[in-house]
């Protein structure tokens, strides 16, 4: 097993690019609780997140991951930008929503086979994924998910590729040669750094936002679904469905790819989550102030004598 994946490798690596023909692009997505506004019913009694109560969103940074993978689409004919997600069958939201917003295509990675999944086993899962979908130039996600804050699966997904990565990507300033010049936004400062394709590219959230929906392309995939979602559909519904075939999303499962199940869900997953707490901040006293030279006066004496300032 060790042999193939090492030929495998020095066959992507030693790839010849022609970027006059345009760039295969994939967006890696993922479908989060909106952790940003969380309620006193977020957190169940066994201390796990309650998702029926936090609406689901499209990952924040991977919207300005899907923005850099569409401006690159613009600045060369021909390119093509696919969305890949894994989740549940509701997680089919967020490929439609990439399709609104200007990709060509969307993945959806779900089976039961996934859940429970850490980021070892959810790398490992896309990338298996991403073999199955064929030859790629270019992979972009967002640093990390706000669900998990761990930064870790678009890192695994290269190192199980056998490509290199770039990470903290602010701006993809071009590509020429078979290379990609990034410009990484750092805590210390900003760098340009340039790699061979193809490669895997994080992207920060100081990246551009995205580009709002388009109003044309919402009305040409409203309709989209994955086969999992017409099981209840009208006839008239699936007439529509099976004519216009831009219409059908791509769905995969375990037996879609070539995976080892046991590296799969709970099984694949080393990390467990011991104990999850819901800390809610409280002021125990709270101050009103004008704005009258007197009370900010008062306020700074304050702060200056309780040693938060100087």
């Amino acid at each position: 097993m060790k042999k193939k994946l090492y030929f495998c490798r020095l066959k992507i690596l030693n790839k010849t690019y022609n970027i006059m023909n345009g760039l295969r692009i994939i967006v890696l997505a993922k479908q989060v609780p909106d952790t940003r506004n969380v309620g006193k019913d977020a957190m169940k009694e066994d201390g796990t997140v309650n998702r029926q109560a936090l609406p689901a969103i499209f990952n924040p940074e991977d919207l300005n991951a899907l923005e850099l993978a569409l401006r690159l689409k613009d600045d060369y004919q021909g390119s093509t930008v696919a969305l890949l997600t894994m989740g549940p069958q509701r997680a089919a939201d967020i490929v439609r929503e990439g399709l609104f917003r200007g990709a060509d295509t969307g993945y959806l990675l779900s089976d039961r086979a996934f859940a429970g999944s850490d980021t070892l086993a959810t790398s490992y899962a896309i990338s298996c994924a991403i073999r199955a979908i064929g030859e790629f130039d270019l992979i972009v996600c967002g640093r990390q998910a706000i669900d998990g804050d761990t930064a870790q699966v678009g890192p695994q997904v290269a190192e199980k590729l056998g490509i290199p990565q770039i990470t903290y990507a602010e701006e993809i300033i071009g590509i020429a040669d078979g290379k990609i010049t990034v410009k990484r936004r750092l805590e210390r400062g900003v760098e340009t750094v340039e790699g061979p394709l193809p490669m895997v590219v994080t992207v920060n959230g100081s990246a551009p936002d995205c580009r709002p929906r388009n109003v044309k392309l919402m009305m040409k995939y409203k309709n989209a679904k994955i086969v999992s979602e017409t099981k209840d559909a009208t006839d008239d519904f699936m007439e529509l469905f099976n004519e216009r075939q831009y219409l059908k999303l791509n769905e995969m499962g375990v037996n879609d790819i070539e995976v080892r199940t046991e590296d799969l869900g709970l099984n694949g997953s080393p990390t467990k989550v011991k104990k999850i707490e819901n800390v809610v901040f409280q002021a125990k006293e709270s101050k009103r102030l004008t704005a009258a030279d007197a009370d900010i006066q008062e306020l700074m004496v304050e702060l200056i004598k309780n040693h938060t300032l100087g």
